[in-house]
């Protein structure tokens, strides 16, 4: 990245509005958000958002994209990365300080063949997505995986919906509550190999990064539990919510965690989120 270029985008970021859009957005990569949404999200008019993404594009830090009616905002990642490039081999000098993380995201995974990775799913209510995806990859992992849970603003007990669907399908329920987040952030929790976000809201909350620099992707699903209409028709949202995780999940632990690097992981772990 050239210096003119690198210094428009660091002084577009250096806006807390727009810094703050952008930081949504990259929690939603690759996968773009309507503006709507965005504003939702932090509480911000049409007008000032409108502003913010036009100096975001003209930096070239996101892309517009339109699908049907709608217009959705993503990361442009390739700039991103060549921004980040910059900060650390141009400006940095290429001091190893600054290049060992980058380093670590490049080199071959270590030998996986008899480890058990930790996957934390995450919700808002942890009450119905999240918990079918700790009961799918509990028994679909057949003891490769260990299986996590989390609302960021979890629920009294389960949607009585999710356990009916899981019994169904023979998972055991058992231990299956809802719980905050913090379980997983205080002393002697587990440390974490991979979180996924399954609902939008837990994805647009700022939240301080994981320690140990977990891969993560957001695998937004729609509510079950909002599902309006009789009871077979919240069943049947129920059902398609199941359905859409159990392929993803399913593709997840059929990917070849021994032979993949960290880009190459965080890549393939990105395209599950497009399986519906």
């Amino acid at each position: 990245m050239e210096t003119n270029d690198a210094a428009h985008a660091l002084s577009t970021l250096g806006h807390p509005g727009r810094l703050a859009v952008f930081r949504l957005l990259m929690r939603f990569a690759p996968r773009g958000v309507r503006p709507t949404e965005i504003a939702e999200a932090l509480d911000l008019k049409a007008n000032t958002l409108s502003h913010h993404l036009s100096d975001l594009a003209a930096a070239g830090l996101v892309r517009a994209e339109r699908q049907g009616r709608n217009l959705f905002y993503a990361v442009a990642m390739d700039r991103t990365e060549a921004l980040v490039g910059y900060l650390a081999l141009d400006l940095g000098r290429g001091r190893p300080q600054l290049l060992s993380p980058l380093h670590s995201a490049d080199q071959p995974a270590e030998n996986t063949s008899d480890r058990v990775f930790t996957v934390l799913f995450l919700c808002t209510g942890n009450s119905a997505r999240s918990l079918m995806a700790e009961a799918i990859l509990r028994d679909l992992g057949q003891g490769r995986f260990r299986a996590l849970s989390a609302g960021t603003t979890p629920r009294a007990e389960p949607h009585p919906m999710t356990l009916t669907l899981l019994r169904r399908n023979d998972h055991d329920v058992t231990g299956l509550r809802a719980k905050p987040v913090s379980e997983f952030r205080q002393q002697g929790a587990p440390a974490l190999d991979f979180v996924f976000t399954v609902c939008d809201s837990a994805a647009s909350e700022d939240c301080p990064p994981w320690p140990g620099q977990p891969i993560s992707a957001h695998w937004g699903l729609p509510d079950p539990a909002r599902a309006e209409g009789t009871e077979a028709e919240r069943a049947l949202a129920f059902a398609r919510t199941y359905a859409a995780l159990h392929r993803r999940i399913t593709a997840f632990t059929a990917l070849p965690l021994a032979t993949l690097d960290r880009l190459a992981l965080q890549d393939g772990i990105d395209r599950l989120s497009l399986l519906t």
